[in-house]
């Protein structure tokens, strides 16, 4: 009896203390952050090929598909975007060994996730003369989502880079991040206002952002997290 009573007490929710590796169901959370870009992604693509004879990829940006009678589908698109990636930030941080102040990166990206779910909520519109505007809500849901996925993963590599199991990663997401903050920057001057000198790119500008750089880093920081989770070795 007093075998048993010691076995239960060294069990605790965090990483397991004798294993060194999260508990199991970490590893749906890390499939959250690989299916959430990929499925985001492929969704968008989709729409775009659907309504190519009123759609410009080039120069319209992810949220105005929101816009037009089948706006709903890009709405549902954040939402799902979204749950998807507050899971995945719950997982990073059940994934990584505790550290001061160590909640913050994961809790940065667990508000980008926040921010898709606003952008849900705040949709772009289409006026009469099939112009797309904000209604209100949905510059702010994009600052946020754009923010705190580049800035959290600039904290999160700090974290990483303390703990042996992620230590060989942990620059990718640091220059990931700053290239994101750089390049989120950079769009609000450059790119995404009215009379920006390279405004007719915004849509590309904004899916080179995404799609290169932010969405690549998610999915190898979640392949880590599985492996972490199964605790196979690392290269």
């Amino acid at each position: 009896m007093r075998t048993m009573h010691i076995a239960r007490g060294s069990q605790r929710p965090g990483i397991d203390a004798v294993e060194g590796r999260p508990p199991s169901w970490t590893a749906l959370l890390a499939w959250s952050g690989i299916v959430g870009p990929v499925l985001f992604t492929g969704t968008f693509v989709g729409q775009e090929i659907f309504r190519a004879s009123e759609f410009n990829p080039l120069v319209e940006t992810v949220s105005a598909l929101e816009a037009g009678p089948n706006g709903w589908v890009q709405q549902v698109n954040f939402v799902i975007f979204g749950l998807l990636t507050i899971a995945f930030a719950v997982g990073l941080h059940v994934g990584l060994r505790r550290t001061r102040f160590g909640l913050l990166g994961p809790a940065l990206l667990f508000m980008s996730g926040i921010g898709l779910l606003l952008a849900a909520g705040f949709p772009l519109r289409e006026d009469v003369a099939g112009a797309t505007y904000d209604p209100g809500g949905h510059m702010l849901a994009g600052f946020l989502f754009f923010s705190t996925s580049a800035v959290g993963l600039i904290v999160v590599s700090s974290r990483l880079a303390r703990d042996p199991r992620w230590r060989n990663i942990a620059r990718y997401p640091l220059v990931a991040g700053v290239v994101s903050l750089v390049g989120f920057f950079a769009m609000g001057a450059l790119v995404m206002p009215d009379g920006a000198p390279l405004h007719e790119w915004a849509g590309l500008a904004q899916r080179a952002l995404i799609v290169l750089v932010l969405f690549p880093c998610r999915v190898v920081l979640s392949h880590r997290l599985l492996r972490v989770a199964s605790g196979r070795p690392h290269s």
